[in-house]
């Protein structure tokens, strides 16, 4: 378990690592980083490649234990930015924990097995550092998709795919992550994996999943709170449907009260699979032009931007298993002491 600290930057670009030298105008190097945490500017589908970019261009800057977590689209208000977890040498109030699953074989990416793994690997970590289920605010995961390559090399090798559809399988293996979450944090019993699984019906209340093309096993980070020491704090909930304010507005409210100021959101987003919000209809899921990830996004961005003051922050599309559906899963960590 480490002791964490928590900097966002702002990036001009995919590509842009100058945050690493405001990283060190703060007091850390390099080799404190934990976790880079990112939202590029791509569509944030199968052919985001400002994801892949962004890794390619981070993962060499960082200790080879530490993650990079990337999530495509800063549609609407949204502005591109990467967020540090960083190692402090003194307790700050927030703990936190990385690590990977082994690699998925595409075949099992979306599967029970993907699931399993997660499960398994997010229960190793918590093991190994002290973690209590009751203090885990966030569980971020960045998993694998499939690509059509991918696709075909399945059936060549005589198996099958979770699907053949690869904007699919981003939700399928979005989902199975969150189950695998939901097993370890025992929100879900083991033995009610396989029908969680077949039945899609099931939830985490802390799983963060984003799915992509330029990783073939799970990065996983885990945040909890240790309110006995330091000033930085975890909030955690979740919006019940994509208009959800009131959920949003009574974390605030408990932050204010406490003197303290927002330092991250973390949100999932996702569009009413009903085709409805609150009994009226919307058009996310049958736009033929832009996906609905792409719509939820948005909307939900703009609801916690214009909430919080602040368009760096870290809203991710399609939350199959993060948070009820139609809604999803709310993280905010803040700071004891309010700003100047």
């Amino acid at each position: 378990m480490a002791n964490v600290n928590i900097f966002k930057f702002g990036v001009s670009s995919p590509a842009d690592t100058s945050p690493m030298q405001r990283l060190k105008t703060v007091g850390y190097e390099s080799k404190d980083i934990l976790a880079v945490i990112g939202k590029s500017e791509g569509n944030g589908c199968v052919n985001d490649f400002s994801r892949t970019l962004s890794t390619h261009v981070w993962e060499p800057q960082i200790p080879e234990s530490a993650v990079t977590i990337f999530s495509g689209g800063t549609e609407g208000v949204l502005s591109p930015h990467v967020t540090f977890i960083v190692h402090d040498p003194k307790p700050t109030g927030l703990v936190a924990a990385v690590g990977r699953t082994r690699l998925l074989a595409p075949h099992e990416i979306g599967t029970s097995e993907h699931a399993l793994q997660v499960a398994s690997s997010v229960r190793g970590l918590m093991d190994q550092s002290g973690i209590r289920k009751e203090h885990v605010h966030l569980v971020l995961i960045k998993c694998p998709l499939l690509t059509s390559s991918k696709v075909e090399a399945i059936k060549a090798a005589f198996k099958t795919p979770v699907t053949t559809d690869t904007y699919e399988s981003m939700a399928k293996s979005r989902y199975a992550s969150a189950v695998g979450i939901a097993v370890a944090l025992q929100e879900i019993e083991e033995g009610q994996l396989e029908a969680a699984m077949r039945n899609e019906d099931r939830w985490s209340s802390k799983a963060s999943c984003s799915s992509g093309a330029e990783l073939e096993d799970c990065h996983i980070l885990i945040i909890a709170s240790d309110p006995s020491f330091g000033s930085l704090r975890a909030a955690s909930a979740f919006m019940k449907d994509a208009i959800d304010a009131r959920t949003i507005i009574k974390i605030l409210d408990q932050i204010k009260n406490e003197g303290g100021h927002v330092v991250q959101v973390f949100a999932k987003a996702e569009a009413d699979p009903t085709g409805k919000i609150r009994g009226t209809r919307h058009t996310m899921n049958t736009d033929s032009d832009l996906h609905s990830t792409r719509h939820a996004r948005a909307a939900v961005g703009g609801l916690i931007a214009g909430l919080t003051g602040d368009t760096q922050i870290y809203v991710s599309g399609g939350a199959e298993g993060q948070g009820p559906p139609g809604g999803g899963s709310l993280c905010i960590l803040y700071e004891l002491g309010g700003l100047a």
